[in-house]
């Protein structure tokens, strides 16, 4: 008595199925490539561009957080040496001033971080985006398959952010390779 059924069929049509797939794979050369972004955000010559230009554009700001907190430090240690001989009012009034300062300072300070971690985001996305128009260039070029960006384990021999930095840094030459 054979009996049919429609169970073992799906099976073995899915078994089937994975077979001719698997050996598609296999006859078909897959090729993985992988980029490192810490490097391309250390290495690109865009990179290093944005990098100056931040430095130019915030270090005046910075340098003056630099000396208004080192006057509010020397003004600090000035009332410490002095609240001993100070009246009551001159003290709490100089604790009062030192607090407001202070706030002031705090208040620039965060201000400033929050500035520049905009600024630095703004530019690293636009080399993380010139970054990507190189990687696809290099991928379709090279006819890779998938290009991975972040990985636990990457063997070197698909590591391409070289070329990706060639290319990046105006070597288009090398890159072909």
């Amino acid at each position: 008595m054979n009996h049919f059924s429609w169970s073992t069929f799906y099976k073995q049509l899915i078994l089937a199925a994975t077979l001719c797939l698997a050996n598609t794979v296999q006859a078909q050369e897959f090729r993985i490539g992988f980029v490192n972004t810490d490097r391309i955000f250390r290495e690109a010559n865009t990179a290093k561009a944005a990098q100056v230009k931040l430095e130019q554009e915030f270090s005046k700001r910075e340098k003056d957080l630099v000396e208004q907190g080192a006057a509010i430090k020397s003004i600090s240690e000035k009332f410490e040496r002095e609240a001993p001989t100070l009246s009551e009012s001159q003290r709490v009034a100089r604790q009062k001033q030192l607090v407001d300062q202070d706030r002031d300072f705090q208040r620039k300070r965060r201000e400033f971080q929050e500035d520049l971690n905009a600024r630095k985001n703004e530019e690293l996305q636009q080399v993380l985006e010139r970054a990507n128009r190189v990687v696809k260039q290099v991928a379709e070029a090279e006819k890779y398959d998938v290009i991975l960006q972040e990985a636990v384990y990457v063997s070197p021999k698909h590591d391409i952010t070289d070329k990706v930095l060639k290319v990046m840094n105006g070597n288009n030459a090398a890159a072909g390779r």
